[in-house]
């Protein structure tokens, strides 16, 4: 026996109980009619005219209904005579490649026949100026060239950074449009001055370039639209923050202020841009954004296999598996951090040999006394916690919780021959 199974041998696994979390299910039915109706308001139609040629920008993984948002805003554009194309608005990724990005909308169910109209694709970019700081601020050439520019994004909290503008139109506006040139520079100072930059760098674009409106939605507890607006260029600045604000009220959670052991099953960049989303873990990768439990020990047990290698995020947990390092595409994984200039997550956690040694470690190094009490929490992954499984240390606060439901009873963690969750 080793030095690390002798140290884990007698540390107890928790019996563990499933338990439902609520969260308000409200969403829209029919996103479609509701984009029309705001789609179809005098201040916005006056903005297009016959013959126009609009670029649309488009590219935010894991949008809910974005191929109908588009698809809606494409018609409503031909319906009004002018020639709506669209270009891959998603930053450095898909490899930074022209066909990478048609590749991710694809990925996203968005393509020329899904949304009746052309893609355009290029890495190449038009730098506009800069900022008083001399951070250059680029475009899309094609959106360059267009008449006029459209912006699809979900307004949501940004995992890295807090401030009145996170991710959304403006975002879609400074880092998409920018491409990679343009999400280099937007992370050249670091996401200390993201909050001042992104909206900085919006500004600047729409007094340059021929923008004329952004639709946006939010999205429920289950990533389901629960909103949508349609914001004119003039309006984007002033309406976005208190969206934002909106957008941080529907995010779910896990309804504990601390946890001594989190364990994720999977994490992936099909999850989220950080593997698994920071303001449900309260872990992250920088200094400048804070929210959710206080988690003492974190495990991370595996890849989706969307994420293909792409193990950004790992580095945020303490503890992880031979397996997932096992399937980590190192290259693309620490791409992920030169881009962002957040490394952190992108090293490697302290890999124990399977689920068991992994969740054993945590329990070992949590701080408590009694490891029989250790509050410990299991979820598949960031998107998906209406379902999880607590302790036993859990359970009499489960019960007396009100958006919270006890759904089991007691039982063991099974674990495999090769000491892996069944």
């Amino acid at each position: 026996m080793g030095i690390l199974k002798d140290l884990l041998k007698d540390i107890p696994v928790p019996k563990m109980a499933k338990v439902k979390q609520n969260f308000d299910q409200t969403k829209i039915e029919d996103v479609e009619q509701a984009i029309n109706e705001k789609l179809q308001v005098e201040t916005i139609r006056s903005k297009v005219r016959p013959g126009m040629e609009i670029a649309i920008a488009v590219g935010s993984r894991g949008m809910d209904r974005l191929v109908e948002v588009t698809a809606t805003t494409v018609q409503f554009l031909k319906d009004l005579g002018a020639r709506p194309f669209i270009v891959p608005s998603m930053g450095s990724h898909g490899g930074a490649t022209a066909e990478g990005q048609k590749e991710v909308l694809a990925h996203l169910g968005v393509t020329e026949e899904s949304v009746k109209a052309e893609i355009r694709s290029s890495m190449e970019v038009i730098k506009l100026g800069e900022l008083p700081n001399g951070l250059p601020v680029y475009i899309d050439k094609y959106a360059s060239e267009a008449d006029g520019i459209i912006v699809i994004n979900r307004i949501k909290p940004h995992t890295a950074f807090r401030g009145p503008v996170e991710s959304g139109i403006m975002k879609m506006i400074s880092i998409g449009l920018g491409k990679q040139k343009g999400a280099e520079a937007t992370h050249q100072l670091g996401f200390k001055y993201m909050a001042e930059n992104v909206p900085a760098m919006a500004k600047m674009m729409m007094q340059k370039t021929p923008i004329l409106f952004g639709v946006a939605t939010l999205e429920n507890a289950f990533d389901k639209v629960v909103q949508v607006e349609v914001l004119a260029v003039e309006e984007i600045e002033e309406k976005e923050p208190d969206l934002q604000a909106l957008a941080k009220q529907l995010l779910p959670k896990l309804f504990f202020e601390q946890i001594d052991v989190l364990v994720i099953d999977e994490i992936g960049k099909n999850i989220s841009g950080d593997g698994m989303d920071p303001n449900i873990t309260g872990r992250y990768p920088t200094p400048y954004a804070k929210g959710g439990p206080d988690v003492n020990k974190m495990v991370v047990l595996d890849l989706t296999h969307q994420t293909e290698g792409n193990a950004n995020g790992v580095g945020t947990a303490d503890f992880t598996t031979q397996r997932l390092v096992d399937k980590m595409d190192r290259e693309v994984t620490y791409a992920n951090g030169l881009t962002s200039t957040v490394c952190a997550p992108t090293k490697i956690a302290t890999t124990l040999a399977n689920d068991e040694d992994a969740m054993k470690a945590a329990i070992k190094t949590c701080n408590i006394l009694d490891f029989t009490q250790v509050k410990m929490v299991r979820i598949k992954n960031t998107l998906e916690i209406a379902e999880i499984e607590v302790s036993e240390a859990l359970v009499d606060y489960v019960k007396n919780h009100p958006d919270m439901d006890l759904l089991s009873d007691l039982y063991e963690l099974s674990f495999n021959q090769d000491g892996n969750l069944n």
